[in-house]
């Protein structure tokens, strides 16, 4: 059995901000985008790239809220009609695989204990082998790239 599962970001906490003209976006450091490449706009609440066509919303998200030197925000791409993807145990999206990854494992007081770069395809072996750690108590992916932030990888009870 894997010991690790990914999930998204939660939904409902963006749905305002799509109802919302694009000057008012703007002063909240926002930005509407219409998606001209599928694989550049990677939904953090799907876990999906998003379709050719869509409009998506690039905004300011804080993904690591800990009382941590470690605390940090950045920017992230997210779709109005999706809800958050929680996926299977052990289960690793394209979203993921097709991308160089960077996984940073945390502690229970969000101290990094470790970070490492890796081929997409080898992210699910990598997060197993974290896991194995017992001090681990959950993972954040990062698009190594671009350096913003994927998605949670929480530990299988």
């Amino acid at each position: 059995m894997s010991r690790f599962q990914l999930s998204g970001l939660d939904h409902q906490a963006f749905q305002p901000f799509f109802a919302m003209d694009d000057a008012a976006l703007a002063t909240r450091g926002m930005r509407r985008c219409r998606v001209d490449d599928a694989s550049g706009y990677p939904c953090r609440i799907s876990l999906e790239d998003a379709p050719l066509g869509e409009d998506v919303l690039l905004l300011p998200y804080l993904h690591h809220a800990v009382d941590s030197p470690y605390r940090s925000s950045g920017p992230v791409y997210v779709r109005a009609k999706v809800t958050q993807a929680v996926l299977a145990p052990g289960d690793v999206p394209p979203y993921v695989s097709r991308r160089l990854i960077s996984l940073r494992a945390y502690d229970q007081r969000a101290m990094m204990l470790c970070a490492e770069v890796y081929q997409g395809i080898d992210v699910a072996q990598a997060l197993d082998d974290l896991f194995a750690n017992q001090d681990v108590a959950y993972a954040h992916l990062h698009n190594a790239r671009q350096g913003c932030f994927s998605c949670l990888a929480s530990r299988v009870a």
